[in-house]
């Protein structure tokens, strides 16, 4: 969402031939919903569909640069965050495709220092995200500005050695970033070569991706976009962070057309065999049996009775997300130039009219006045969690500022002149009461799974 800057719509854009009538006028939608919405959260973003392995659309829409008013073409690179995990575990599979490591491999085997208290933590653990380890951003490196400061894989796994696991290995599922980044590091140790130098040497090339890159300070990326950070309605240039605790768990940069050639060269057997790439994408199964919605670098999900099988990124300054739905030959990318957890329903109001999906919310908003939406300006308390919200207006809206240290903002979408929902925030739904006292705002509740109430401080 850029609200005081003045946002370039750039009209750059590929359509294929031979699209059916029907399709044409879901790109038309898609197109104005893109150009209507994108700068509700972001400068902007890249967009590319494709269905039956034609591109319906690829575009551009926004600025890349605010600074220097740079519009953004369809071809601009992208941090894409995590959905580098995918190239990360592509690579392992090529090494067991090469029978140079197994799945079964307990990965202390290729990390000689590596104890976690005696548990058997194997390779397959660390992509499925079912070994326990905890996020390296749990490690407290007592280094001043830790983001900012370079690491060398070894000083991480130290660490990482030192904190107690979350669980037994293959009992449950939880995401951390600490398994891609040690799958980084046993990628390395098996090959000989750098993760950078192996991914594009094997993943890279082989894909055909001629803008994937290694995200690098020094380099000189054509058609690299900046990364910003929202606040107060204002865009601020994101934060300088280390690659070195990233790696290969997210510091890839990437474009909408090569991540479609990716899906493509994947799905083709280019990179591992196709029944090795048809098994990373199948939900995998805990010890016990239960299923989880994520295999070897894929989410694998299924609501409203649709399969998606794909992966989302955040990183700082940018949002990324690649899904394909299996069942309608559908494929979509979007690759956006800001922080926000806005991002999600913007892709989904795509993936809706692409898919065909009605959804209630999107129906019910309703305008307020001016002086009614002013009323609710203020800062709003809770003292149980020490966390407090900044609501402001802009746009004919109004917009929350969490002060939990994620840079995250809200969007408030108007149901009532007291009630809102709030976007689906990381796929949860939210919902805001503004509450009243002799004709003032008082408090504001948040409600997901349970109310939680901010009391008005000024």
């Amino acid at each position: 969402m850029k609200l005081y800057l003045f946002i370039l719509f750039t009209g750059l854009s590929t359509l294929s031939f031979g699209q059916s009538k029907q399709d044409k006028e879901l790109v038309k939608l898609i197109d104005k919903s893109v150009s209507d919405n994108y700068k509700n959260f972001t400068p902007g973003c890249a967009v590319l569909i494709a269905k039956k392995g034609k591109v319906l659309l690829e575009k551009g829409y926004g600025t890349a640069n605010l600074e220097l008013n740079v519009p953004i073409k369809a071809e601009m690179v992208f941090r894409i965050g995590s959905i580098t995990k995918q190239f990360t575990a592509m690579a392992i599979l090529q090494l067991v495709d090469k029978g140079q490591i197994t799945l079964t491999d307990s990965i202390q085997k290729f990390i000689k220092d590596f104890h976690f208290k005696g548990k058997t933590i194997t390779i397959e653990n660390l992509l499925t995200h079912t070994s326990g380890i905890k996020g390296y951003e749990q490690i407290d490196p007592k280094v001043p500005n830790a983001m900012r400061v370079d690491f060398s894989p070894k000083a991480v796994i130290d660490s990482l050695d030192k904190l107690s696991l979350e669980f037994d290995p293959n009992t449950r599922y939880n995401y951390s970033n600490s398994n891609y980044f040690l799958l980084g590091y046993i990628i390395e140790q098996v090959s000989g070569k750098s993760y950078q130098q192996y991914v594009k040497e094997n993943i890279i090339g082989p894909a055909g991706l001629s803008s994937t890159f290694y995200e690098s300070q020094t380099q000189l990326i054509p058609n690299r976009a900046n990364g910003y950070s929202l606040s107060e309605g204002k865009y601020w240039n994101t934060d300088f962070i280390s690659m070195s605790l990233v790696y290969s768990a997210g510091a890839l940069r990437s474009t909408v057309s090569d991540l479609y050639k990716w899906h493509k060269a994947l799905y083709e057997g280019k990179i591992v065999k196709k029944e090795t790439f048809l098994k990373a994408i199948q939900p995998y199964k805990l010890a016990d049996g239960k299923q989880i919605d994520y295999g070897y670098g894929f989410f694998n999900k299924t609501e409203n009775g649709i399969n998606s099988i794909g992966h989302g990124g955040a990183i700082d300054g940018f949002r990324a997300i690649e899904m394909y739905y299996p069942e309608q030959e559908i494929y979509i990318t979007l690759l956006c130039n800001s922080e926000s957890d806005n991002f999600e329903r913007f892709f989904q109001s795509i993936s809706n009219i692409i898919l065909g999906i009605k959804t209630e919310n999107e129906q019910k908003e309703i305008k307020l006045s001016g002086e009614i939406l002013d009323s609710y300006i203020g800062t709003y308390q809770n003292e149980k969690y020490k966390v407090s919200i900044k609501i402001y207006m802009a746009n004919g809206r109004i917009y929350g500022d969490l002060s939990n240290g994620t840079g995250s903002f809200l969007m408030f979408i108007a149901l009532t002149e007291t009630k809102f929902f709030l976007p689906d925030i990381q796929r949860v739904k939210t919902s805001a009461d503004f509450v009243k006292e002799n004709g003032k705002v008082t408090k504001l509740i948040l409600t997901q799974e349970q109310p939680v109430e901010f009391t008005k401080i000024e």
